[in-house]
């Protein structure tokens, strides 16, 4: 297992395996915020559930993700699937995580057995996943069984999140496995370098942009989010080129 390691660059603190791949951020002016802009895109499912019961994190990565839902969720109980233990010491030593208590619980363990352990079936209202190795060629977990545990794992109105970093083949076979097991699922235009942001939805919405808009104001306002544009996304992508 990669050992992982810390450095630091223009007040920005990152988390990486020795490779030329960053495996999450920190603003050390900012440590509560989410810097990346994909990152970001990964709470497009706020647009659908205001107040989710569980939300979970698959990929702990430098705690970005967690440690905001964990912040601006106070009433959500926050849980974090992270593979290699040392990442978990490691974001708790430099990238502010905080400690398990009541509402959170960080589980050093593999995300596939989370996903098929039946105690966690329907359970869950919010899934974001962000499962990468050193090498960050495509992710970790993208198999059509893997997508389906994490279907069941969901409430029947919950939804998924995914960050697809790879290359265009391997995009498609995600999306394709997604809708093997989602009744909806959709993605945001590329960002940063291949990064897309896909939506899975376990029922499908019927979307009124017109109020969407108006939540995601709210979000800009409450989360300090480009909620908008994740609107903009959505409606760019259902009404396609």
């Amino acid at each position: 297992m990669n050992k992982p390691a810390v450095s630091e660059s223009n007040g920005i603190k990152n988390l990486h395996f020795g490779t030329r791949f960053l495996q999450g951020a920190m603003k050390i002016s900012a440590p509560d915020a989410l810097e990346f802009e994909y990152v970001q895109q990964m709470m497009m499912w706020a647009l659908f559930n205001r107040s989710p019961s569980h939300i979970v994190q698959l990929g702990l990565g430098a705690a970005s993700l967690t440690k905001f839902c964990f912040k601006q969720y106070p009433r959500s109980k926050i849980t974090a699937v992270e593979l290699n233990p040392e990442v978990i010491a490691l974001c708790r030593a430099e990238f502010h995580l905080p400690p398990d208590d009541k509402r959170l619980q960080v589980l050093a363990m593999d995300a596939m057995h989370y996903v098929c352990d039946p105690s966690h079936h329907a359970k869950l209202d919010v899934l974001q996943v962000d499962l990468y190795d050193a090498q960050a060629e495509k992710p970790a977990l993208d198999s059509a069984e893997f997508y389906q545990a994490c279907a069941d794992c969901l409430t029947p109105e919950g939804i998924m999140t995914v960050n697809l970093f790879c290359d265009t083949p391997d995009h498609s076979k995600n999306i394709e496995n997604m809708e093997k097991s989602f009744e909806a699922v959709a993605w945001l235009t590329e960002v940063h370098d291949s990064n897309i942001v896909a939506i899975a939805f376990k029922k499908a919405p019927s979307i009124d942009f017109e109020k969407l808009y108006e939540h995601a104001e709210r979000l800009e306002k409450k989360l300090k989010l480009p909620a908008s544009e994740w609107v903009d996304g959505l409606a760019d992508w259902m009404h396609g080129p």
